[in-house]
């Protein structure tokens, strides 16, 4: 009975946190669209992820649309440094993100809140500002900012002070993804590097050096010797086994880093985070359910795991030093392509040329300039018009022609591609997660 009044007092006191996703392109959104609450995602100009395919400037609409339809928010991110010469086609941007009905745009420059203030649409603070105290939220939120987006090296009983004295303004943190290894990307290191400001992380072309195994060597070519080659390469943020306490926290948005990875990494961590959650708020959270969220999101590209700030200071075991860049077993592989597709048996016709495919099989149907993203097991295959266990192996000489029957639609003529979701071809290495 008590348990029942918890249920109940929860369902009706306690706000949900908002999950958001990141995305890359229409086929990222589609990934997240069952699992996550909002998106955020950039244009080809002015965000923090210039090298990712980024979204059509011609699109936005289309794309703003498609996340509404989908109950989904959509935030649209210009949180870089702007020059002069760019602040026509910042305001031509904002100005466009207005019509589009787009939700918020996430903001760095000063220049991008005053436009966005101008244009009356919503803007959340990026972390780029490095919000680490009080007086600073305070600051944003007198400047009229819906939500703050934390520094990244604040510990939890920071971020819960900040929250406690902020009137109106949401707060917003990352709960998964990619650490970077200077203050909340404001780092210079690839600019210097390049020795151009067009390769900044602060204008979003970071090429990410410290990925890279580095020597140190003095003046007198005296190298170094020190643990590890990547000493600069941080882990992954993972923050799936302290939901609770974060949830307890009162903060208003948990945001997923990684608007350069593949759908399907948004779409596994998306889902394993909205199981977490919602594993809380059903009130049967157990430690049994954290292993298995976190195999789970080993699968997918990490570079091990760490909790970064949340409860501690950041250490070299908070590095990845002898990994390649991902640590995960799993690989995609290509299959083949779609021919053709049957919109009345929701059969897709799919040409094998370097494998097979097997029954119950992970499988992704997407192609390089569809917006099809299509993830499922392989449960009806057929071959020679029978169902079968397992295909014959297709190669280039010898392609072998299949159906599958498909959850949604997809393009032929080769445009959309088949490809599984494996480890069987992985060796296997020593590598600590």
């Amino acid at each position: 009975m008590g348990n029942l009044f918890w249920l109940i007092s929860t369902y009706l006191i306690m706000t949900r946190v908002e999950l958001l996703a990141p995305a890359k392109n229409l086929k990222a959104i589609k990934a997240a669209s069952k699992y996550a609450d909002s998106v955020y995602f950039g244009i080809e100009n002015f965000n923090m992820r210039m090298r990712s395919e980024n979204i059509a400037f011609e699109d936005l609409g289309r794309i703003t649309k498609y996340c509404h339809d989908s109950n989904l928010k959509a935030y649209l991110t210009t949180n870089t440094i702007i020059y002069d010469s760019e602040l026509n086609n910042l305001e031509n941007l904002i100005s466009e993100a207005k019509k589009a009905e787009i939700d918020a745009i996430i903001a760095h420059d000063l220049a991008a809140i005053h436009i966005a203030k101008r244009y009356n649409i919503d803007f959340h603070i990026s972390t780029q500002c490095n919000v680490s105290n009080s007086l600073s939220a305070r600051f944003y939120e007198k400047l009229g900012a819906e939500r703050i987006i934390l520094a990244r090296e604040l510990s939890l009983e920071k971020i819960k002070e900040i929250k406690r004295n902020l009137h109106r303004s949401e707060v917003e943190i990352f709960i998964h993804g990619a650490m970077c290894t200077s203050i909340s990307g404001r780092c210079y290191f690839s600019q210097d590097i390049c020795g151009t400001e067009e390769k900044s992380a602060n204008r979003g072309n970071c090429i990410q050096p410290c990925r890279r195994n580095w020597k140190v060597i003095d003046d007198q070519n005296n190298e170094f010797i020190y643990d590890g080659e990547m000493f600069l390469n941080a882990k992954d943020l993972c923050m799936i086994e302290y939901i609770p306490e974060l949830i307890e926290a009162n903060i208003d948005a948990f945001k997923i880093e990684g608007r350069m990875r593949h759908p399907h990494y948004v779409e596994i961590v998306s889902k394993t985070y909205r199981e977490a959650m919602d594993a809380y708020y059903e009130g049967n959270f157990t430690k049994k359910q954290v292993g298995r969220w976190v195999t789970e999101l080993k699968r997918v590209y990490n570079r091990g795991f760490t909790t970064g700030f949340y409860f501690k200071r950041v250490t070299e075991e908070d590095h990845q030093h002898k990994s390649p860049s991902n640590l995960s077993h799993y690989r995609y592989i290509k299959l083949g392509k779609v021919e053709s597709y049957d919109p009345v048996e929701h059969l897709a016709i799919i040409s094998l040329n370097n494998g097979y495919l097997t029954k119950d099989d992970d499988v992704i149907i997407m192609g390089k300039n569809t917006d099809t993203y299509l993830h499922q097991k392989a449960e009806e295959i057929i071959y020679n018009g029978k169902l079968v266990e397992k295909t014959p192996q297709g190669t280039r000489k010898q392609k072998i022609e299949i159906k599958l029957r498909v959850d949604g639609e997809v393009k032929g003529n080769g445009e959309d591609l088949l490809y599984i979701f494996t480890n069987k071809t992985y060796k296997l290495k020593k590598y600590s997660l």
